[in-house]
């Protein structure tokens, strides 16, 4: 009798024992959640709502821009010199017409009675108002003698889901830390429910080796969510890298972190680049680009030379939202005499 008392005393004791463990090891997993600093560990609880909410937000960026390109005969031995302050279309024996596209990810960070701004990066819709080109020697060196001048006529830059087909201009742009700014003025009617990023701004220079990321884009035209981990934190002044795959059209995206937990996001940067070597591709010139060659047979018909990028995926740049915060202070009011009230914080 005595020792069956024994047991039952001590039976619930046992039972408390993991009870007590399992407490104590949550406390050890996330002892840092209200620490004050950016998460290095894997969200603990489901963020989806938010994430989903966020990525309505995210627009597809797409931009082009159309040249004339006059093109001079290689007989004329002209140089650049040599063309200034004379017209270089007495000197061309052909025009032709040609284009330039870039597409990338632009995040709505601003909307007000109408006035809409997005954030990207500068690389996206910066082309060239001129570009000239140069003929080759024997050896394949470039010479001074001009092959051809192509002027830009016209540039579109469009999100295809905003009002009136999207056609948005450059309010700033910024080509030393890659940042753009675009907007434009729609019917106050029309952009009522267009959704907005309101997350507070961060500080990348908070951010430590490890800490856990979010990264929002268009890669090759398909809106995505990635996950990271950042390296290299202020490896230049307000940038720093992180390990997230990239792909063509992810550029301009947004970059997240958490701090004390989900669901407190904050944007501490802008995806840049990736690194990537080039080299030209010689291609056969067809309307059909579904048709197949027979590799058994040479090819003689015409060709043209393209350049190619090969990204080396894994490596990622990433711009520190303090350049931005930067940008927007400097011309506070330029922005304000356009009715683009932005502050560091969106949404406010």
């Amino acid at each position: 009798m005595k020792i069956f008392s024994l047991l039952r005393i001590c039976f619930p004791a046992l039972i408390l024992i993991p009870l007590i463990s399992c407490s104590s090891v949550y406390e050890t997993v996330y002892p840092t959640l209200n620490d004050g600093k950016y998460d290095s560990e894997f969200p603990y609880k489901n963020s989806s709502a938010q994430l989903e909410e966020i990525s309505n937000s995210i627009k597809l960026l797409n931009s082009i821009a159309f040249y004339t390109s006059y093109i001079i005969p290689e007989d004329k031995q002209l140089k650049l010199s040599d063309l200034k302050g004379k017209d270089y279309k007495e000197s061309a024996s052909e025009e032709v017409y040609f284009n330039r596209s870039a597409s990338g990810t632009a995040t709505i960070i601003y909307e007000n009675l109408g006035n809409v701004a997005l954030l990207t990066v500068a690389h996206i819709v910066n082309f060239p108002d001129t570009v000239i080109s140069y003929y080759v020697d024997h050896n394949g060196v470039q010479t001074k003698i001009v092959q051809s001048i192509s002027i830009k006529s016209r540039q579109s830059n469009y999100v295809p889901d905003l009002p009136d087909g999207g056609e948005l201009e450059i309010i700033l742009l910024d080509k030393t830390n890659d940042i753009a700014l675009l907007g434009k003025k729609y019917s106050s009617q029309a952009t009522i429910n267009l959704p907005v990023f309101r997350y507070p701004w961060g500080e990348s220079a908070d951010l430590e080796w490890g800490s856990f990321i979010y990264v929002f884009g268009f890669p090759m035209n398909y809106k995505m969510i990635s996950k990271g981990i950042v390296s290299s934190p202020q490896r230049e002044r307000h940038s720093f890298l992180i390990d997230a795959v990239f792909n063509r059209g992810y550029s301009g995206g947004i970059v997240l972190a958490i701090r004390d937990g989900v669901p407190n996001f904050e944007l501490v940067g802008l995806v840049r680049s990736v690194p990537a070597d080039y080299q030209y591709i010689l291609h056969p010139v067809t309307k059909q680009p579904d048709i197949e060659f027979n590799p058994m047979l040479p090819y003689k018909g015409e060709v043209y030379v393209e350049r190619e990028q090969m990204m080396r995926t894994g490596i990622t740049k990433v711009i520190g939202i303090e350049l931005v915060k930067e940008l927007l202070e400097k011309n506070k009011s330029y922005l304000m005499n356009r009715n683009y009230y932005i502050r560091e914080t969106a949404g406010k």
